[in-house]
């Protein structure tokens, strides 16, 4: 058949002739449109044609308003912080400079540094090539001429320099990127088993629960649990603002009162303090409550010398268990009875922890933020495996021991900065359970300082690494099975104390912004947005309250990855800074509860007129002493803000690295190191903390 051929729409095309037409009438009420060509007129008209010249005003005039509103608020936002910048860096009003007391700091600082002067010397070298027209030859489909095809000495330099970025610096980078790639993706499947366990956890309603009788009443003999011999010890070091108000809520504990002992176990050096704390235990004291006050004359071992001294006094032997709160906590009444009841017909029960609450999480985004953490700490960490392993780290704090294990493992010891790690681990390799409660909260306080917050992680990050290399030996030759071996060399510590820092470090901070120099060595958007965005989801699930924060929750995360990589390495390398521990820097806050009885104590003392029976002149005036220490207490001081070098420098170097992304026209990219670099800004100069309104 032979073929059929037509021309029509070819013919068509061709016979578009003539000169067009254009009709102008006064006043018309219909829309004119433009004819070019026979079928132009059969074709649909846009509804946004039919529009009147009215409509089409109140649209632009909409968007305008929208467009303006944006402009002034991010115009806004960019004064203030320009405005930050030029109080805290130029004039340097109301700041001093974070000291960096040992090498490991300054080399990290001046590694940071360095990299940011070559970044800037590039990213000038790029923008001049870029304007040169040269941007072709980062083409990898296109043909790279050679040096002697080009002409100009800065022709040959950028062609040598691409040639030596392709060959040299491109591969080990792409390899780094791909190792990292790894650990994260192995990392994020950790978290996801996590909170599929806690998803189980809820699904099922499992819970440590308390089988038989409760305690004997007083009123009943012969019925129930008889109430053990219970040791209550509250560690503190020179804390002014929050000592009152934990020693008034251990010693409110419902607890027949000679069956349990308070130790105030105090290592202040200030002597205004030692006075006010020998006061407050004194006043109790008289109300007739077992406390005692102990305070160390040479004060070794931090926090783990003050337990271990105050553990070897001869009537704790009468003692079967004990409960550990710091100076910041405070327990409900019924903690012990919530809690020491586990133990009962359960000899293999070494440790009971109870769930922290925070008083302050919405003081400023920084306590918000750190409630994100610390509620996937307890809901899913430590929930999970308590029920599935039976083990996890003590918390050092809100928590009770049974005496016989603690002996049995080898007491507190001196070794590390995270004692409380440390006495787990040992007890979980003699074959002692743990118990969490989710359901058992005590009130505490978040660092509501950067300052504060970052001595705190730098503790928590670097002891570990630090136990880790003292423990291995033990944990390779003790009796516990190859699988509980395994879990707590590879999870417990090398996934989530080792591998978590150094790849949130590494990606972010390193081989992101290198990527926009080095562009042969590609990180693909998944892994810069869509599964951190996935994971800060899974991490916010237990505070479902924070979802506005997900995307500032990421961006401090890894800027707090800096200090947690340095911590890290300080810990496994046995710096100095390993052993360094800095008392987190209180502000004293109080629940709602406490705040209305403080305030019915106060009513009642105006009312009441003091009286002070038996006492000399000189318990008196010692009275008045304290009165005035507690006044001067009251006096708020100012706050001083810290300038810190290395988030700083990389804030500058991750602006740097999204002003040459431009270049690349790499949206993504540009815009997640653009708020990542003002992220880092912002803590660089101490605004994280600030009072949100």
């Amino acid at each position: 058949m032979a073929p059929k051929l037509d021309f029509s729409n070819c013919w068509a095309k061709d016979a578009r002739t003539g000169n067009p037409v254009v009709v102008t009438m006064e006043n018309p009420n219909f829309s004119v449109v433009e004819i070019d060509g026979p079928d132009s007129a059969f074709r649909p008209v846009e509804k946004s044609r039919g529009r009147n010249a009215r409509q089409v005003t109140w649209v632009l005039l909409l968007k305008a308003n929208r467009a303006v509103g944006c402009v002034a608020w991010l115009a806004t936002a960019l004064w203030a912080l320009l405005g930050a910048i030029k109080k805290r860096l130029i004039h340097r009003q109301g700041v001093k400079m974070a000291s960096e007391k040992l090498g490991k700091g300054k080399l990290i600082f001046r590694v940071i540094r360095a990299f940011l002067f070559t970044a800037l010397a590039i990213l000038f070298f790029e923008v001049a090539a870029y304007l040169q027209g040269w941007h072709y030859f980062e083409n990898p489909s296109l043909h790279i001429p050679r040096t002697s095809d080009l002409q100009g000495f800065l022709h040959t330099v950028y062609v040598a320099w691409l040639t030596f970025r392709a060959d040299y610096i491109a591969p080990p980078i792409q390899a780094l990127s791909n190792f990292c790639v790894v650990l994260f993706l192995i990392q994020s499947v950790d978290r996801m088993v996590l909170c599929l366990g806690c998803l189980w956890i809820k699904y099922k309603k499992i819970k440590p629960r308390i089988e038989g009788d409760s305690f004997k009443s007083n009123d009943v003999e012969g019925a129930g649990y008889e109430h053990p011999m219970v040791l209550v010890q509250i560690p503190m070091c020179n804390e002014r603002e929050v000592y009152e108000q934990s020693i008034s809520a251990v010693c409110q504990l419902d607890w027949p009162k000679d069956r349990f002992l308070i130790q105030v176990l105090d290592d202040s050096d200030d002597e205004s303090i030692q006075c006010l704390i020998k006061a407050e235990v004194s006043k109790w004291n008289q109300k007739g409550i077992n406390i005692i006050y102990r305070h160390r004359l040479v004060r070794t071992g931090y926090k783990a010398g003050n337990l271990k001294s105050a553990m070897s006094c001869d009537y704790v032997k009468s003692y079967e268990f004990v409960a550990i709160f710091d100076a910041d906590f405070q327990p409900n009444p019924d903690f012990l009875k919530q809690t020491v009841l586990h133990f009962k017909d359960n000899p293999e029960l070494a440790l009971v922890q109870a769930r922290w609450a925070f008083v302050n999480k919405d003081e400023n985004l920084l306590t918000r933020l750190q409630n994100i953490n610390l509620c996937f700490h307890f809901e899913v960490e430590q929930q999970v495996n308590g029920v599935f392993l039976s083990f996890f780290g003590f918390n050092g704090t809100a928590g009770v021991w049974r005496i016989k294990a603690l002996e049995e493992s080898g007491g507190w010891l001196e070794r590390t900065t995270v004692e409380d790690m440390d006495i787990a681990v040992r007890a979980h390799l003699n074959g002692w359970k743990f118990i969490f409660l989710n359901d058992v909260k005590v009130l505490c306080e978040v660092p509501e300082s950067y300052e504060a917050y970052r001595k705190q992680q730098h503790r928590w990050h670097s002891g570990p690494m630090q136990l880790f290399r003292l423990c291995l030996p033990a944990i390779i030759t003790s009796k516990i099975s190859a699988c509980k071996k395994a879990n707590m060399i590879l999870l417990f510590f090398l996934l989530r104390k080792l591998i978590l820092p150094f790849y949130s470090f590494t990606l972010f901070c390193v081989i992101l912004p290198l990527t926009m120099f080095v562009p042969e060595a590609e990180l693909p958007v998944w892994v810069i947005c869509y599964v951190p965005v996935f994971m800060s989801f899974l991490n916010i699930l237990p505070a479902p309250k924070s979802f506005p924060f997900i995307v500032p929750y990421l961006l401090f995360e890894n800027t707090m990855s800096v200090t947690k990589f340095n911590a890290m390495v300080s810990g496994l390398f046995q710096l100095g800074s390993s052993y360094e521990w800095v008392v987190t820097k209180k502000a004293g806050r109080s629940s709602e509860s406490d705040l209305l009885a403080a305030a019915e104590r106060e009513s009642k003392a105006m009312t009441q007129p003091q009286i002070y029976r038996g006492a000399s002149e000189s318990e008196l005036s010692e009275l008045n002493q304290i009165k005035e220490q507690k006044e001067a207490v009251r006096v708020p001081l100012k706050k001083v803000n810290k300038i810190y070098r290395k988030e700083l420098a990389l804030a500058f170097l991750l602006l740097t690295a999204s002003v040459r992304s431009l270049l690349s026209a790499q949206g993504v990219h540009f815009y997640f190191l653009l708020f990542q670099g003002v992220t880092f800004l912002l803590v660089g100069l101490d605004l994280i903390g600030e009072q949100m309104s």
